[in-house]
């Protein structure tokens, strides 16, 4: 399956402008789990509170110059939602069209909507859209919305089912190697970007096992009126929570860092074959 040609015309970029505003995107992500580790650090040793994504987004924003910051982070955000469309709809990385590569395609397909929302969100810092600059995590919106119809219980369990699968998805991306395919550095090169993206790939994976075992719980326990959407933060609290709780937030903290450093990696050797989505 590809994009139209009218949907690429629609764009009005050529292939070295979709290129660069994938490695824009992933560079985007790095600063905002760059963030969420520093601060996850610090609240390990008793500094700070530990940060979600849009947390991350309001600290930037906070820093002298944070506008500036922020318009960049919306470039990069934005080129990274459609690099992650041309990914799930063009197939610019042969997933293919079988069970497993549609998967692969759909996962692709809602970290689009994410970092959509991401991206709106650091839009309401500027002022550029109208809208709750609310910092909090819980995802709230779509899944509210379809909890309305079918109830919360449901939504909480299959969303939990899909949170564990994406950790699932990480963890074997990390312990197989997987994650080798999409690089197009030395191997030199990939003696340091290994395990880099191992440690920061099952770091994030974990927080998606933690997202998944929360929002199940929730549903459980807050009835049919449910309750708000898990995130980053709820996680890392859960965490710090635990017993050796800021021994294991540190650890955390490492890890996400470690995933930090895996998008800038992406953001200089991944291969990004727009023309091959298009």
């Amino acid at each position: 399956m590809s994009l139209s040609s009218a949907g690429s015309k629609a764009l009005d970029m050529s292939s070295d402008q979709l290129v660069w505003l994938a490695r824009a995107g992933y560079a985007s992500r790095g600063v905002v789990y760059l963030i969420i580790g520093l601060f996850a650090l610090l609240a390990a040793i008793g500094s700070g509170e530990a940060q979600g994504s849009k947390g991350a987004l309001e600290k930037l924003m906070s820093q002298p110059a944070g506008a500036i910051l922020i318009a960049a982070m919306i470039v990069g955000l934005v080129g990274y939602v459609v690099w992650r469309l041309i990914q799930a709809v063009g197939d610019a990385d042969r997933h293919g069209t079988d069970a497993k590569g549609l998967a692969i395609r759909g996962g692709l397909l809602v970290s689009a909507l994410t970092y959509t929302a991401l991206a709106i969100f650091a839009a309401t810092q500027l002022g550029i859209v109208t809208g709750s600059s609310d910092s909090g995590s819980g995802g709230g919106g779509f899944a509210q919305t379809v909890a309305g119809f079918v109830g919360s219980q449901w939504v909480a369990t299959g969303l939990s089912v899909v949170f564990v699968c994406v950790g699932i998805a990480h963890w074997y991306k990390a312990l197989t190697g997987k994650f080798r395919d999409h690089f197009a550095a030395s191997e030199d090169k990939m003696k340091f970007i290994s395990p880099i993206s191992v440690v920061g790939l099952c770091a994030r994976g974990t927080v998606f096992f933690i997202l998944a075992f929360l929002l199940f719980y929730r549903g459980l326990t807050a009835g049919e009126e449910g309750g708000s959407t898990p995130g980053m933060k709820d996680a890392l609290k859960f965490i710090q929570e635990l017993p050796m709780g800021d021994a294991l937030l540190g650890g955390m903290a490492i890890g996400i860092g470690l995933f930090a450093l895996y998008s800038f990696c992406e953001a200089v050797w991944r291969k990004v074959d727009v023309e091959e989505g298009i």
